[in-house]
This record gives C-alpha cells, structure tokens and sequence, in this order.
C-alpha cells in the first residue's frame, strides 16, 4: 500500500469516520480508514444510546459501533489497525506516515480523530488517575460496587455516567458548580428519581478543589460549596467535564481555533485549510458533540471529498 496513490484515507474510526467510509465507499473512492488507539470512538464506553433514530431498545455505544462499522467494511472500506503519528497535509499528495511504520499518499484525508476527555485540573488528581480517578464510568465502574462515588460535571454526558454506576454503587453524588443543567431534561428526571430511592445526591453550586488519598486509592473529594470548604468521603471520582479535540498531530499542518478544534466552512462545510483535506465529527464540533451529528458530518466529510476528487 506504500506505492498506492489512494483516492481518500480516513483517521478515525467513530461515527463520524464510519459513515465517511460508508458514503465513500459508496462513491466508489475505495477509502481506506485508520482505526486509531480506540476503534469506534468514545461511543464505544457509552452503556446505552437512546437517542440513535431507528435504534429502539438501547443498545450500547460498543453493539451501535460494531454495526456501523460492519457496514463500512461491507460497502468495500478498508480497516487498518494502526494509528497515524506524523501527517504531511499540504500539496496535491498527502502523506500519513502510521505508528507501525507504513506510509500512505493519498488524493484527500478525511479527519475525524474525535476528542478526549478533560480531567478537574486540581491537586491530587494525576497521583490518583486509575487509582479513584477516572474519565470512564462504563470502562471502571466495576471497580466500584457496593462504594460511594462522585460524578463533576452537568451535561448530558455527566449524568449517563452518573446514571450507569447508580446501578452498582452505594451511592453516586452528582457535583456541579451552577444549578443548571446542560443535559437532556429526560436524564436529569431519572437522576432525580434515583435521589429518591436514596441511591443518589446533588452537590450544586460547587466544584472539587482537591482529590484527597491515603497513598494508595482515593478517600474523598474536598469540595468548596459557596463559602464552604468540606471534604466528601467517596472512593472514586469520575471527570465528565467535556472533552478536548485530538488535533495536537495536525496543529503545524492545518488552521485550529483557540481551543485546538479544526476550522471547517473553507469552501464546504467540512472543508479545512488544506484543500483535499476535510473534517468531521467531534475534532470539528464544539457545539453539538452527538453521535448522530458526527454521523451526518461523516456523510457531508465524504461528499465533499468526493467532489473535489471530480474537479
């Protein structure tokens, strides 16, 4: 595949880089995606997705992606199990060289390297990542049956986490530092039902200054609520406080906001600063950040790569 000149190659294996490979594949520019360190994206720690159109009865991130990406390799689209380290974007030919060594050049490059999760930035916290800390409830509730644990942040992503370990902790305290909410009202109305089986709890108008510990595993959470300074006994912290755009790899290569996410609208809506380059899904999108939404940034990525290839 090094002498190859590929028609398109997509980074990122989501939604977004799925339904770019489907509607590529469809176009008959025989895309070839690069997986990536997590094939299928954040969507695959996700225990249920309620909000997929069509897909009645909850299935989880992981059975919605495997799907999708049976589908992709269905229609032709050619899976790497790789992840590209250097990126060489401008010119004609592109040239992505992977983690494993092999080089692809190729016409167009479709981005879409999602994002990944923010940590709370206070003390304590790095000492006890995987040790209490974590940014995964689906991938280390586990860990924490029977125990008290604390959830920091307010969207909708906050509370499906918050949701899921209620279904195995002791209790689950949701800390957020407004007394709004971002999420859907539908996950908020379901937290508020499990506060009153006693199985949860809202700390509002707060925010975690400091992950306390013995040494080994985190003890408590130390919070300041107002002009009140308290440390909450729990075993686990989880960080569900948005996410960053995994864009550091193309910040030389293409034009970034002041957040890191890729610019797009150059021409078409996924076009980038680079022509024959384009971008979909959560590396693009500070605004929505919904699978659905990748998904159709994903389609329009693969379309307006098509076209250009015609020009």
């Amino acid at each position: 595949m090094t002498e190859e000149l590929l028609n398109v190659v997509i980074i990122g294996s989501g939604p977004a880089g799925c339904a770019a490979g489907i509607y590529a594949s469809r176009a008959n520019l025989q895309p070839v995606l690069v997986a990536g360190d997590v094939p299928g994206g954040q969507l695959v720690t996700t225990p249920e997705i309620e909000n997929w159109p069509g897909a009645l009865g909850s299935p989880s991130g992981f059975d919605l992606m495997a799907k999708l990406q049976d589908h992709a390799k269905a229609l032709g689209t050619v899976f790497l199990s790789d992840k590209v380290v250097k990126a060489e974007l401008a010119g004609a030919v592109k040239t992505l060289t992977l983690g494993s060594g092999k080089v692809l050049k190729s016409k167009s490059v479709i981005i879409a390297t999602g994002a990944s999760p923010r940590y709370l930035q206070v003390p304590g916290e790095d000492e006890y990542k995987g040790r209490g800390v974590s940014a995964c409830a689906t991938c280390d509730g586990f860990f924490f049956r029977g125990k008290e644990v604390a959830i920091v942040g307010g969207g909708s992503a906050a509370f499906v986490e918050a949701l899921f370990l209620t279904q195995m902790c002791a209790k689950v305290y949701l800390i957020h530092r407004r007394e709004g909410f971002r999420a859907e009202a539908v996950m908020v109305d379901k937290f508020k039902q499990k506060i009153s089986d006693g199985k949860a709890e809202f700390i509002l108008n707060a925010v975690v200054t400091e992950v306390i510990g013995d040494g080994n595993r985190v003890t408590a959470a130390r919070i300041k609520q107002q002009d009140r300074v308290f440390d909450l006994p729990v075993a686990g912290i989880f960080a569900a406080v948005g996410h960053m755009p995994q864009t550091e790899l193309f910040k030389s290569e293409l034009k970034l906001d002041e957040a890191g996410f890729i610019v797009v609208g150059q021409g078409s809506d996924t076009a980038t600063s680079q022509p024959g380059v384009f971008a979909a899904g959560d590396c693009a999108d500070r605004i929505y950040r919904q699978a659905i939404t990748s998904a159709g940034s994903g389609c329009k990525a693969a379309l307006d790569a098509e076209h250009y290839l015609l020009a």
